[in-house]
């Protein structure tokens, strides 16, 4: 309550923090390999990717440190027009998940990817994709990135002995560092979510691939509104919210003591 006797009042706080707040909250979008077109345009990200190997991404570290079932909200939309490819094709129900995990260690780092081409997974497609934890639970998870699987659960509830997202709910979402990326380790490849300058992100939306079904035309992938948020860490727009008003008290109490 405090917060908002400093004159910087509820209706003014919300009226900042929508004024401050991205489209693509938390998100950052870089190239991972090939030659994507990348543009921003009135809080719209459009990817082009017209060659096989293109691959780009829109990363976020908004809930490294929780774990992947804490995941309380993965969300995008979507704005072209998806009919134009194959009901069920990589394109038509992109983009997919790129999702950095460690153990306890923060040694050990693989990707958990759902795949595109899973007809359980593109059930959730709608416009773009607006999951729970509890939608990703029972959906295959496929890990990449690592050769290494010795530190991951023996666990497999999924179909013919694959991984499902609850199996590997307790590992953290964890981008490796810079250092880690440059010493690499057995199985990490070109296609790992990172930009050129080894920089990586816990959460990511991904466009593209070395598969020629996931390059796109001109118009390409246009989307909006990504976000991701967890039951064990605030949302950016509440620490947004949390930041403009203690800026205000501080304001405040300066104004009284120069009084």
């Amino acid at each position: 309550m405090t917060l908002f006797k400093t004159g910087l009042g509820a209706a003014a706080l919300g009226a900042l923090l929508l004024a401050a707040a991205p489209a693509n909250a938390g998100f950052v979008d870089y190239s991972i390999r090939g030659t994507p077109t990348i543009t921003d345009n009135a809080g719209q990200t459009t990817f082009v990717l017209l060659n096989g190997g293109d691959k780009g991404g829109l990363g976020s570290n908004d809930i490294n440190g929780t774990t992947l079932g804490q995941i309380s909200n993965l969300h995008i939309d979507r704005l072209d027009d998806a009919s134009r490819y194959a009901a069920g094709s990589g394109p038509a129900v992109a983009p997919y998940i790129n999702i950095w995990i460690t153990d306890s260690t923060h040694t050990h780092f693989a990707v958990v990817a759902n795949e595109p081409s899973n007809p359980d997974f593109q059930l959730l497609y709608n416009n773009g994709y607006d999951l729970s934890f509890a939608d990703l639970s029972d959906k295959v998870a496929k890990i990449y990135e690592n050769a290494d699987t010795s530190w991951l659960p023996t666990t497999h509830s999924g179909p013919l002995g694959a991984y499902t997202f609850a199996d590997l709910a307790g590992y953290e979402i964890l981008n490796p560092s810079v250092a880690d990326l440059t010493t690499g380790w057995a199985g990490l490849g070109t296609g790992a979510p990172r930009d050129g300058a080894n920089n990586a992100y816990g959460v990511n939306w991904i466009f593209g691939d070395t598969l020629s079904n996931y390059a796109t035309d001109q118009t390409g992938y246009i989307v909006e509104n990504a976000s991701v948020s967890s039951t064990a860490a605030p949302e950016p727009a509440t620490l947004a919210l949390l930041g403009a008003g203690l800026a205000g008290f501080a304001a405040s109490r300066r104004k009284r003591k120069a009084a």
